[in-house]
C-alpha cells in the first residue's frame, strides 16, 4: 500500500503561459526544494494554433518552448526528485512525450519515466452533434468546415493515474488549469474524487499558482500605488499545502517580486466571474469565505475555500479558421499630430470602402488616445505624437493584404509627415466554446522510458 504524505507538499510554479521566462523555473528547480514543479502554457486559442502547426509538420503541435524548458529544468529537477506536470503537450501530447525523453537522453540522465496523459481532444465526438455556441447561442454547425479543434477541459483525475504509474514528468493536451496543480495534492494525500470540501481546497491553490509571476507582484506593479521590489528579478511562487488544504503562499528568498494579501486577493479574484461558484471539472469551487492572512515577509495563508459537486458537463474549446487580418500602422508627430492621425484614419476608411473589400471585423483607432479607452477619456488631450492603426478582419488573404497595403501608401497619398509605416497580414484563428457531456470523453496515459 502506498504511504501517503503527512508533511506539507511544496509546489511550484514554472510558467504561466507559454512564452513565459524560464529562468525563474530553473531557479526554483536547482534550490526551491519542491515537490513538483508545474508548467501551465495553455491559453484559450493556444491548441488550434498548434494543431496548424502539426498540419503542417506531423512531429510537431506541442509547446514551441518545450524542448528549451526541459534543458533547463530536468536535470535539477531529476537530481533533486522534484516532479514536472505540464500541459506542453498542446495538440500534440504524444509527440511532447517523445521530445522530453530525447532531451532526457541528449543531457545524459539514466532514466526517467514520461506519462503521456492524451483524450482531450473531442473534435471527431462533435461531428454530427447538435451543439450551441456558449458565446453566441449560434449552432456549432454554423461555422462548416473551418473547424480546425477540439478540445475538452479534463480535470485532475487521469494526471492522478500518470503519477501513481510512477511519472516523472507528466504531459497533457488541454487540462483545466487549476487541475494541474490539483493532482498531486489528490494523489499525495490520497483524497477522495468526490471530497468536494478538498478538491475546492486544492482548485484554490491550482487557481493561486496557475499565472505564475501574478501572484509574486507581475501583471500588479503600478509605481506610487502597487509597488513591486526588484521586478525585474520576479520570482515565480511556490505554495506550501498541508494535507487539510490549508496553504501558504510564497517565494524563494533574494529574488524580486513580492507575496502579499493583495497579490494573494488580486489573483484569487483574476479571471474568475462569480467567486462562490467557479466551475471546474473536477468540482464547483466556493472562493467566498477564503481567508487570506500576512504570515511575514512574502508568506500569505489562505484557507476556506469549500466545493460542491463537479458539473455534468465538460467545457470544450473549439478552434476555427476565422479568415485574415490584415494591419498597417503609421506614425505622426510635432503639432497637429492628432488632427493628421485622424484624416489618415477617415481617408482610409473611405478607401477601404470604396475598393468593396468584405470587412468582418474593423479598428481605426489612433495609439495613445482612443486605442484602448475609447474616444470619451481622451476628450481635450492633444498629444505630441501618435499611431494610427488600421486592422481588418476579412475573408481571404488576398483582401487582407490590399488592406495592409492602403495604408503603407499613407507614405504618398496621406497627410503631412507620416512615417515608421509597418504592415502584416495574418490568418486569425478564432475560438468558441461548448459544453459536453463528460462521459462522451474517454482518456488514457501512455507511459514513456528512459
Amino acid at each position: 500500500m502506498r504511504t501517503l504524505s503527512t508533511r506539507p507538499l511544496r509546489l511550484g510554479a514554472g510558467a504561466g503561459y507559454s512564452g513565459d521566462r524560464i529562468a525563474p523555473a530553473v531557479d526554483l528547480a536547482e534550490r526551491g526544494g519542491l515537490d513538483y514543479l508545474v508548467f501551465e502554457c495553455l491559453a484559450e486559442r493556444t491548441i488550434a494554433l498548434a494543431q496548424l502547426e502539426r498540419s503542417r509538420d506531423p512531429e510537431s503541435g506541442f509547446d514551441p518552448l518545450l524542448r528549451e524548458r526541459m534543458q533547463a529544468v530536468l536535470a535539477p529537477c531529476v537530481r533533486n526528485g522534484t516532479r514536472i506536470i505540464t500541459n506542453m503537450g498542446a495538440a500534440h501530447p504524444m509527440a511532447a512525450g517523445r521530445e522530453i525523453i530525447r532531451v532526457a537522453r541528449e543531457l545524459g540522465l539514466q532514466r526517467l519515466k514520461v506519462c503521456v496523459v492524451h483524450g482531450d481532444d473531442v473534435l471527431a465526438q462533435l461531428s454530427g452533434r447538435d451543439l450551441r455556441i456558449l458565446e453566441t447561442g449560434e449552432p456549432l454547425a454554423a461555422l462548416g468546415d473551418s473547424l480546425l479543434s477540439a478540445n475538452a477541459y479534463l480535470g485532475a483525475a487521469p494526471l492522478v493515474q500518470a503519477l501513481a504509474q510512477g511519472a516523472d514528468v507528466v504531459v497533457t493536451g488541454r487540462v483545466a488549469d487549476p487541475a494541474l496543480y490539483l493532482a498531486p495534492l489528490v494523489h499525495e494525500f490520497g483524497w477522495d474524487m468526490d471530497d468536494w470540501e478538498k478538491l475546492g481546497q486544492g482548485t484554490l491553490v491550482g487557481h493561486l499558482l496557475e499565472c505564475a509571476g501574478q501572484i509574486t507582484g507581475g501583471y500588479f506593479a503600478d509605481p506610487g500605488f502597487r509597488d513591486v521590489p526588484d521586478l525585474a528579478a520576479l520570482g515565480f511562487p511556490i505554495a506550501e499545502v498541508h494535507r487539510d488544504g490549508r496553504a501558504t503562499i510564497t517565494k524563494l528568498p533574494d529574488t524580486g517580486g513580492c507575496v502579499t494579501v493583495d497579490t494573494c486577493i488580486a489573483q484569487l479574484l483574476y479571471e474568475v466571474e462569480d467567486p462562490g461558484r467557479y466551475l471546474q471539472p473536477d468540482v464547483v469551487a466556493d472562493f467566498s469565505g477564503v481567508r487570506v492572512a500576512q504570515a511575514g515577509t512574502d508568506r500569505v495563508e489562505l484557507e476556506g475555500a469549500r466545493g460542491y459537486a463537479r458539473p455534468d458537463c465538460l467545457k470544450v474549446t473549439v478552434g476555427y479558421r476565422g479568415g485574415f487580418v490584415g494591419e498597417g500602422q503609421v506614425s505622426y508627430a510635432g503639432p497637429g499630430a492628432q488632427a493628421r492621425g485622424q484624416l489618415a484614419l477617415d481617408v482610409l476608411r473611405q478607401r477601404l470602402d470604396d475598393a468593396g473589400i468584405r470587412i468582418l471585423d474593423s479598428r481605426y483607432e489612433l495609439i495613445g488616445v482612443d486605442a484602448i479607452h475609447g474616444p470619451g477619456l481622451s476628450a481635450g488631450y492633444q498629444p505630441y505624437e501618435v499611431r494610427a492603426r488600421v486592422a481588418c478582419r476579412v475573408p481571404t488573404r488576398h483582401e487582407a493584404q490590399r488592406v495592409a497595403n492602403e495604408v503603407e501608401a499613407m507614405y504618398l497619398n496621406g497627410p503631412a509627415s507620416g512615417g515608421g509605416i509597418a504592415k502584416t497580414v495574418r490568418e486569425v484563428i478564432a475560438g468558441v466554446s461548448v459544453l459536453i457531456p463528460r462521459e462522451w470523453v474517454r482518456t488514457g496515459v501512455t507511459t514513456m522510458e528512459l
